[in-house]
């Protein structure tokens, strides 16, 4: 039975490596697979799904207002079709995460989708908290913050290196414009001032209570 999968993960975790390890896990069986991308990813060239360490593969393009479910049927005309592989996940609309549900469900092409579960601010990208909420399986890609810890959020960078606290929730970049962080380091970062104040309170109260002893 397809199932819809969904990997998720910061920024720098493998998420491009691991769905063109995927589609080349197929391929290698004779299998044929599709692979999908937003059209305005456009870093490594329009219709292309790059890794950080080099891997590529060719990938069909699509916009906010293409409907999925028709661009796979329309490739299953063509040739069968044994699994859909979706990068950049995360720019999915909540319709177009329904219509991969209709493609493992109907079709019944299992469905790989990649994303970053939440943008610089740490709010969810739409695409992400519906694939959250609807896929049969999710499964999170481990990033690596420069603390040791498990990355879980991803901060932007201005031209001085500063964390970015307003803007665009969608702004292509790499590794100099995005940094993966655990939360505690985020958080130090994107709510540096609010921190602080807690760090002062807390400082206050340990003073406090030794002068009072």
């Amino acid at each position: 039975m397809a199932k819809l999968y969904f990997y998720y993960s910061s920024m720098n975790a493998g998420k491009s490596t691991s769905l063109l390890q995927s589609s080349y896990n197929y391929k290698e069986r004779g299998m044929n697979t599709l692979i999908l991308a937003p059209h305005f990813d456009d870093r490594y060239g329009v219709g292309r799904v790059t890794s950080r360490i080099g891997l590529e593969a060719r990938a069909t393009s699509f916009d906010k207002a293409d409907n999925l479910f028709d661009i796979v049927s329309a490739c299953c005309n063509e040739d069968p079709l044994h699994c859909v592989l979706v990068d950049e996940a995360q720019f999915l609309t909540k319709d177009q995460v329904f219509q991969l549900g209709q493609v493992t469900d109907d079709l019944e092409i299992p469905v790989l989708a990649y994303g970053i579960r939440t943008d610089f601010q740490g709010e969810p990208f739409e695409g992400s908290q519906y694939l959250l909420a609807w896929a049969d399986n999710l499964n999170e890609l481990k990033a690596i913050c420069h603390c040791g810890r498990k990355a879980t959020m991803v901060i932007r960078l201005d031209e001085n290196g500063n964390a970015v606290t307003e803007g665009s929730q969608v702004e292509i970049g790499g590794n100099d414009r995005y940094v993966s962080m655990c939360r505690k380091h985020f958080n130090e970062n994107f709510y540096r001032e609010k921190v602080q104040q807690t760090q002062k309170a807390r400082i206050a109260r340990i003073v406090q209570a030794a002068t009072s002893a």
